[in-house]
């Protein structure tokens, strides 16, 4: 059943939810079992350039920008004892598929309305959608108040101006209604201790290989638990955005199985979330594998697991713990060990430990960051360089060597303590995705910016007078440039101020009035669509 009923997806699609959407047949889930996966749209398919959702992603932070080639599924699985059924059991999956990464926000709301359709079937998920399309658009920043079979979610999602590491509260309301409220802390965080719990002595070995975009296989008894490590290995880089694929679960019927598991290339760049024990035998030559027993939240400190090599890991039924011939670039932090394993002793909270291994891996990455985006603050042009009656100026070359000396000054020793081959690590990371994904980004804003310096520039000169000193010609050109210009900064969202464009309306407004009549009417009607 595809509900709304409108809904558009291709057939390759669908075998792939269709195989997402349950869990291997050896994970014996049963009861009540929640995931996530996410899978490729199909290419050809229309993209809608100027949909609502394209200009709520600007104020998004880059990790939660969505993708345009991936979609998510979200789902929840039922498996009970059903003597009346031909198996012998009911097995029913509800999936909700979605652009946005909001895994919380959706884990949350099928909570609440998967169990009543299993009862209920197609007529409930009629009502689901009516109270869905009264869901205020989800611009981030503000406290939304989304209604879903008489409860009401109360969240935030995050912008790109909020303080790293910090998520405003929101607070539970008493309402004078019937309606309850639930407030939900987060929209996309996942329960990072508990899944990083099974291999706890590794987490700064895990956070290098997810920041160099290293293949990394999780092996784990469920699809509840790989998408949930999946989820955690991405979001331990963040603020950095991890720019290869990820599949939160991952099954021998995708799409791409054969692309990712082939021998006659090496492994991509791609975390993948797996549960069917023949991926044992078919990933075998990946060089880092994660394999997690149940995740159970340890009742005493967790004992040190000694990273394995390779050969060692025959089955799924290896033991739990990272099988790799990694040598990490930096010497471990003992500090966090110690403050995570004290935290088990005293029975802190999980959230409380989550907070405390998230600000951890946050600290990390921006200690690592920071020297990058100072060096490429650097390329950027001097602002006397930007001239009105030339083209904005070029931003300089990375050059690797240049950055690397930059370092000794100014490297990642000013903000973290942490000893080890940093320089080994930028190398590394020079080559990597995740690099390549944030440079490019930073390319465009940087780039962005110069467009938007060069228009201001533009609008503090006396065009009129520089059209009475031209030919008609010449001010002809001028126009329709700075038409187009108008049009760029619309289109690509330029950072420039709205009295700055009103300002160049009247320039080309007043410099067409110097134009003969005939040409006043066809500059009016031009570049205006």
């Amino acid at each position: 059943v595809l509900y709304p009923p409108h809904s558009k997806l291709t057939d390759k699609e669908k075998t792939n939810i269709c195989y997402l959407s349950f869990p291997d047949s050896n994970s014996g889930c049963l009861g009540d079992t929640q995931f996530c996966f996410r899978f490729r749209r199909s290419p050809g398919r229309k993209v809608s350039l100027c949909c609502f959702l394209d200009q709520l992603d600007r104020d998004l932070p880059v990790y939660l920008k969505k993708d345009p080639a991936y979609y998510y599924g979200y789902v929840y699985f039922r498996q009970v004892r059903d003597k009346s059924l031909k198996r012998g059991y009911f097995q029913k999956s509800l999936v909700l598929i979605s652009k946005l990464p909001y895994v919380h926000l959706f884990r949350t709301m099928l909570k609440q309305i998967a169990p009543e359709y299993f009862e209920k079937s197609e007529a409930f998920l009629e009502a689901v959608c009516s109270d869905v399309d009264r869901w205020p658009p989800p611009i981030p920043g503000k406290i939304l108040h989304l209604p879903i079979m008489g409860i009401i979610m109360k969240l935030r999602i995050p912008t790109y101006r909020d303080k790293s590491g910090t998520t405003p509260i929101v607070q539970n309301m008493h309402q004078a209604d019937a309606q309850i409220s639930v407030a939900l802390p987060t929209v996309h965080e996942v329960d990072l201790f508990r899944c990083f719990c099974p291999v706890f002595f590794h987490i700064q070995m895990l956070w290098e290989l997810v920041l160099l975009g290293e293949p990394l296989v999780v092996m784990a008894p469920s699809p509840s638990e790989s998408s949930e490590t999946v989820l955690a290995l991405v979001s331990c880089i963040l603020p950095l955005k991890y720019c290869s694929d990820f599949r939160p679960y991952f099954t021998i019927h995708d799409s791409e199985f054969k692309e990712y598991t082939t021998r006659t290339q090496a492994p991509p760049s791609v975390i993948l979330g797996v549960t069917n024990p023949f991926f044992a035998k078919t990933l075998q030559h990946w060089p880092h594998i994660i394999r997690i027993g149940d995740i159970k939240l340890p009742g005493e400190v967790p004992k040190q697991v000694k990273v394995k090599k390779l050969k060692n890991l025959k089955t799924l039924d290896s033991k739990p713990g990272v099988y790799t011939s990694y040598k990490p670039y930096l010497n471990r932090d003992e500090e966090i060990v110690k403050q995570l394993q004290k935290g088990v002793q005293q029975k802190r909270p999980t959230e409380a430990q989550s907070v405390i291994l998230r600000r951890y891996f946050l600290e990390l990455t921006e200690s690592f960051i920071i020297p990058l985006e100072r060096y490429v603050a650097s390329l950027m042009p001097l602002q006397k360089c930007i001239s009105p009656w030339k083209s904005p100026p070029q931003l300089r070359q990375f050059s690797q060597d240049d950055f690397l000396k930059t370092l000794e000054k100014a490297g990642p020793q000013l903000t973290s303590g942490l000893k080890g081959d940093w320089i080994g690590l930028y190398r590394h990371f020079l080559k990597s995705p995740n690099f390549n994904g944030w440079f490019r980004s930073r390319q465009k804003e940087m780039t962005q910016k110069l467009e938007a310096l060069h228009l201001e520039a533009l609008c503090n000169e006396n065009l009129v007078f520089w059209s009475q000193k031209h030919t008609e010609v010449e001010t002809v050109d001028l126009v329709l440039k700075l038409k187009n210009k108008l049009l760029q900064a619309d289109r690509e969202q330029l950072p420039v101020k709205t009295d700055t464009l009103k300002k160049l309306q009247t320039h080309i407004n007043d410099i067409i009035l110097t134009l003969p009549d005939d040409l006043q009417d066809i500059l009016l009607k031009t570049g205006t669509t």
